[in-house]
């Protein structure tokens, strides 16, 4: 007989949650620092922000800012992954999935796939810092010491 310890059980069910638990959180976060970015510019909250490539751009004050809530927003994802996956082995594949719906969303929103360039940049560099830092987290839980009790179970 084969060891059980981390034995994975395929449970769809629970891939599907996860799934939209982090799409929520991808979403929500997103929203809060967007709305955190608006406050500090004064500028009017929209859509636009989240799923239109041409808000994100080097050029203007607003572009960079929406840039830096899409950076923080992985930041917080990472968070996520490391609380509700716990498993670094998952933290890539959960982390594209995640960038996957929101490519879809932005080409069903602007019906065509995002042409800028730098939505493209920003969305695998917020990728790659979602994935490595979640990784990392989740490593750092797994790899604990797991404690170990020296004292005898009975008294024989």
């Amino acid at each position: 007989m084969g060891s059980h310890f981390r034995s994975y059980v395929w449970d769809p069910v629970l891939i599907i949650s996860q799934i939209i638990l982090m799409q929520c959180i991808y979403y929500s976060f997103l929203g809060l620092w967007l709305a955190g970015v608006d406050g500090l510019v004064h500028t009017s909250r929209s859509l636009d922000q989240m799923f239109s490539y041409e808000v994100l751009g080097f050029s203007t004050t607003q572009g960079r800012l929406s840039m830096m809530a899409f950076i923080l927003n992985s930041l917080t994802c990472a968070l996520g992954l490391w609380f509700f996956i716990r498993r670094g082995k998952q933290c890539l594949d959960f982390t594209v999935t995640v960038h996957f719906f929101h490519m879809i969303g932005c080409w069903i929103y602007n019906a065509h796939l995002p042409a800028a360039l730098s939505w493209w940049l920003v969305n695998v560099a917020c990728m790659a810092l979602m994935a490595v830092i979640g990784e990392y987290l989740c490593m750092r839980t797994e790899l604990r010491a797991i404690p170990v009790n020296t004292a005898p179970k009975s008294n024989l």
